[in-house]
C-alpha cells in the first residue's frame, strides 16, 4: 500500500475530542475480525453492542468513511479505530480480495458520484434555459434592498460616533441584534455578522475602544465602497459582494480552469457560528492548503448545520495531487475542490515557512489588495512560545514577536511540543493575534483543534 498516514493525522479527522478518545478505544485488535486492505480501501468487522458485528470501511482514494453502526458522528469511533490500527499495526491487514460488502459500497459511491455529475449538468442546462429576465429582476430587487440597508447602517455608525464609544457599553444587546436583524432583512447577512461581532468587542477587556473603532472603520469602508461599486475593478467588486453576503454559483465556478499542483494540507479548524440570536449553530470548517510549486496559500470552506458531517477527504499533513478553482478576488484565497488525481501522501516538513518580519510583510501586501481580509495564513520558521505576565507570545530567531490569540487554549501543549526550542508553526493571523493550527518538528506533526 502506498498510503503513509500518521496517528496525528487520523486523530485530527475526529469530529470532536470525545470521538477521538472513543476511536482510540476501538483501536484494539481483539475487537476486530476479517480485516484487510488494498490500495483502494481498508475494512474490518467490529463487534459492538449489536448482535451482528459492524461493517466498517474506508475509501482510501477519496478519504470517505462508512460504518453500519447507528452513530451520527462522522467519522464514527469504529472507522477511526480501524484507521488507527492500519497506521499503527499494518501487519494486521493482509492484502486480499475485498469482501462483497466493501465492493458494493465503493461501487455505490461511484454510481452516486456519476449521478451527481449528471444531475449538475442537467441543472446547468435548465439554468441556462431559465428566464434570464426574471433573474435580472430579482437581482435588481436585491441590489435595492442592500442599498437601503447600507444607507441605514451608515446612519447608525454615525450615531455611534456622535454619541461616543463609551456609551456603547451601556446599550443593551438588543441594540446590536436589531441592527443585525435589519441587515439580514436587507439581504446583507455578511454585514449582519460583522455587527454581531462588534457587540462582542464592547465587553472584550482592555483596549476594546481601539478594536471597536477598527471594526466600525471596517464596516464604514464596506458601506462607502458599495456606493462606488460600478467604478471598482471586477476582482474588488467580487470581494465587496462576498463581504456583504452574495454567494457565487459553485457549478459555474467549477466550469472554469483550476490550478493543478501538489497541495500541502497545513491544518484545519472547525468553529461554530450563529446567524442570529437563538438560531441553530452553523459549523464552519476551514482547511488551509499551500501549493508546492508557487507557495500559494488557499483556504477551503465547508459548512454544516447541527450534527451533519463535515468534509473528511482532506487529511492534515497530507500532500495532494489535486486541482482547485479560486474564487474571484483581488487577492484570491478561497478555493473550491475540483479533482484529485492520485492518492495522498505524507509531508514531513512545513513548506514555505518565513520569519515573522517576512510573514507580516506578506500580510501587509495582501491587505493592500484586499482590505477586508480577516484571516491570513502564516507559516512561521523557528519560533519559540513564551509567556510574559499573563500574555503568551511567539518569538523568532531575529527576536521579533507576535502575540498569541487569547482564544487559543493549548498554549502549554504548544510549549511542551517545542521543548523551549525553535519550531515551525502554521496558523491564522488576524492583524492582532496569531492562532496556532499545526506544528511540524522532527518530521512529526501536531494539530491543534
Amino acid at each position: 500500500m502506498t498510503h503513509t498516514f500518521t496517528t496525528e493525522q487520523v486523530i485530527a479527522l475526529a469530529p470532536d475530542a470525545a470521538s477521538a478518545k472513543a476511536g482510540r478505544g476501538q483501536a484494539v485488535p481483539r475487537l476486530w475480525q476479517e480485516m484487510g486492505a488494498n490500495d483502494n480501501a481498508v475494512w474490518g468487522l467490529c463487534q459492538g453492542s449489536a448482535k451482528l458485528p459492524y461493517q466498517s470501511q474506508i475509501d482510501l482514494q477519496e478519504m470517505a468513511f462508512h460504518c453500519s453502526c447507528p452513530s451520527r458522528k462522522f467519522p464514527c469511533k469504529h472507522t477511526l479505530g480501524l484507521f488507527l490500527l492500519l497506521v499503527e499495526q499494518p501487519q494486521l491487514f493482509p492484502r486480499a480480495g475485498q469482501p462483497e460488502w466493501v465492493t458494493t459500497w465503493l461501487e455505490g459511491r461511484k454510481r452516486r458520484a456519476q449521478k451527481s455529475v449528471e444531475a449538475k449538468e442537467g441543472k446547468a442546462a435548465d439554468t441556462k434555459a431559465a428566464d434570464t429576465k426574471a433573474a435580472a429582476k430579482r437581482a435588481a430587487a436585491r441590489e435595492e434592498k442592500v442599498g437601503q440597508g447600507i444607507a441605514e447602517l451608515t446612519l447608525w455608525l454615525k450615531d455611534l460616533i456622535r454619541q461616543g464609544l463609551a456609551t456603547t457599553r451601556s446599550q443593551p444587546r438588543a441594540n446590536w441584534d436589531n441592527t443585525a436583524a435589519r441587515l439580514v432583512d436587507a439581504q446583507a447577512p455578511g454585514l449582519a455578522r460583522l455587527v454581531r461581532e462588534m457587540a462582542s468587542t464592547v465587553h472584550a477587556g482592555d483596549g476594546w475602544q481601539d478594536r471597536l473603532l477598527a471594526r466600525m472603520a471596517h464596516l464604514h469602508l464596506l458601506a462607502d465602497s458599495y456606493s462606488r461599486l460600478d467604478i471598482l475593478p471586477p476582482p474588488l467588486q467580487a470581494d465587496l459582494r462576498t463581504q456583504i453576503g452574495w454567494t457565487i454559483n459553485q457549478e459555474d465556478l467549477l466550469q472554469q480552469e483550476g490550478v493543478r499542483d501538489h497541495w500541502a494540507v497545513l491544518g484545519q479548524r472547525v468553529e461554530e457560528e450563529r446567524l442570529a440570536t437563538g438560531s441553530t449553530a452553523l459549523r464552519v470548517q476551514r482547511i488551509w492548503l499551500q501549493a508546492e510549486s508557487t507557495q500559494r496559500p488557499a483556504i477551503l470552506l465547508n459548512f454544516a448545520a447541527a450534527n451533519q458531517p463535515l468534509e473528511a477527504r482532506f487529511v492534515s499533513g497530507a500532500r495532494l495531487d489535486a486541482e482547485f478553482v479560486f474564487y474571484p478576488s483581488a487577492w484570491p484565497l478561497r478555493v473550491l475542490f475540483k479533482a484529485q488525481f492520485a492518492p495522498s501522501t505524507r509531508i514531513n516538513a512545513l513548506p514555505g515557512a518565513l520569519s515573522i518580519l517576512q510573514a507580516t510583510a506578506a500580510y501587509a501586501a495582501a491587505l493592500s489588495a484586499f482590505p477586508w481580509l480577516d484571516r491570513f495564513p502564516m507559516a512561521l520558521r523557528g519560533i519559540v512560545p513564551y509567556r510574559e505576565d499573563a500574555q503568551w507570545f511567539l518569538r523568532d530567531e531575529d527576536n521579533h514577536t507576535l502575540p498569541l490569540s487569547p482564544h487559543f487554549e493549548q498554549t502549554w501543549s504548544l510549549l511542551a511540543v517545542s521543548g523551549g526550542h525553535p519550531i515551525d508553526c502554521f496558523g491564522e493571523w488576524n492583524g492582532v493575534h496569531f492562532l496556532p493550527i499545526s506544528v511540524c518538528t522532527h518530521q512529526q506533526w501536531t494539530f491543534f483543534a
